[in-house]
């Protein structure tokens, strides 16, 4: 009789006791665009998200440096991805945000407009992304070297070329989605990317510094 009724507990308290899945940084992004009515705080974000791990938070600070910004916000934006990055390279657990940061506010309206225009990418992203051909044998190995590469791309993000924020930022989104679902294939696909936004930007600044040299050259 004890042995049946144990039994039946545990069946009943099984279910109760599992966790839900996380839910997606897309999913938390468009529940608080329909609710919220004034300015969206990071810190609100991040509460919202309920995960301080390097990979959801990669992910959130690389889109709102595809947004159309202001000149400058790069540095307010990009300041997260240089603190995030950092953290995994110095091999802490979960990521830390000083609270000036997280204080920091982005309008309604513009907020609504990131959800209209980047939303539906990053679900078709997430969709993609799962588990496959993951090079790194623990996760300590795999914040290291990815926080490595993200420092560098952090970087890239930072400086004021126009427009030159915009790969860099895609390449930390998708090597943040290879973090959450340890995928492989995304995250050389990030990699890739990141490349391919130095090697721009690399382009652009041996330009504009040629450019200088026979504009001053001549005076």
């Amino acid at each position: 009789m004890n042995a049946d009724t144990t039994g039946t507990n545990a069946a009943l308290s099984g279910p109760a006791s599992a966790k839900p899945a996380p839910r997606r940084l897309s999913q938390v992004l468009r529940d608080l665009g329909a609710s919220t009515e004034g300015p969206v705080a990071i810190g609100t974000i991040r509460d919202a998200l309920g995960d301080r791990s390097f990979a959801a938070l990669l992910v959130l600070f690389a889109v709102f440096n595809l947004l159309p910004l202001p000149p400058g916000a790069t540095l307010i934006f990009g300041l997260p991805l240089l603190l995030i990055t950092g953290q995994m390279v110095a091999g802490y657990r979960t990521a830390w945000l000083p609270r000036t940061l997280l204080a920091r506010s982005i309008s309604a309206d513009r907020f609504r407009g990131m959800i209209q225009t980047f939303i539906p990418k990053l679900e078709r992203l997430e969709k993609l992304v799962k588990p496959r051909r993951w090079p790194f044998p623990s996760q300590f190995a795999s914040d290291r070297i990815i926080g490595i590469v993200g420092l560098v791309l952090s970087i890239a993000v930072t400086l004021p070329i126009p427009l030159g924020n915009w790969l860099p930022a895609f390449a930390l989104a998708l090597i943040g989605l290879s973090l959450s679902e340890r995928d492989g294939i995304f995250l050389a696909g990030g990699i890739a990317v990141g490349v391919v936004s130095l090697l721009v930007i690399a382009v652009v600044i041996g330009a504009a510094s040629a450019a200088a040299g026979l504009l001053f050259g001549s005076l």
